[in-house]
């Protein structure tokens, strides 16, 4: 199994506003399994938390977000601005045993 961690590190007062797009737009997801915000550490951060069976199962899953279905341009849609509520993000992915 592979748990993946998309983090982003927001402008003040932003991070609740991205958890809660990010809950709206991708909470339908099978693959997601939290939306999370700090409580310590780092100040302003969103933590979305995916799960997959294999890399492979990732890679397809991502393949989906480059498609122009009318899934996806609704999903841009929603999603247009969302850059604007961060300042830098990163990626983890952890090999569960």
């Amino acid at each position: 199994m592979i748990i993946v961690h998309d983090i982003f590190i927001c402008k003040p007062g932003q991070a609740s506003k991205l958890a809660k797009l990010f809950k709206e737009v991708m909470g339908d997801d099978e693959e997601l399994v939290n939306i999370m915000t700090d409580m310590t550490g780092e100040f302003n951060r969103v933590v979305m938390v995916t799960k997959y069976d294999s890399l492979t199962a990732y890679e397809q899953n991502f393949q989906k977000y480059m498609q122009d279905s009318d899934e996806m341009k609704k999903m841009k849609e929603k999603m247009k601005g969302y850059h604007d509520m961060y300042l830098t993000g990163s990626r983890e992915i952890f090999q569960v045993w």
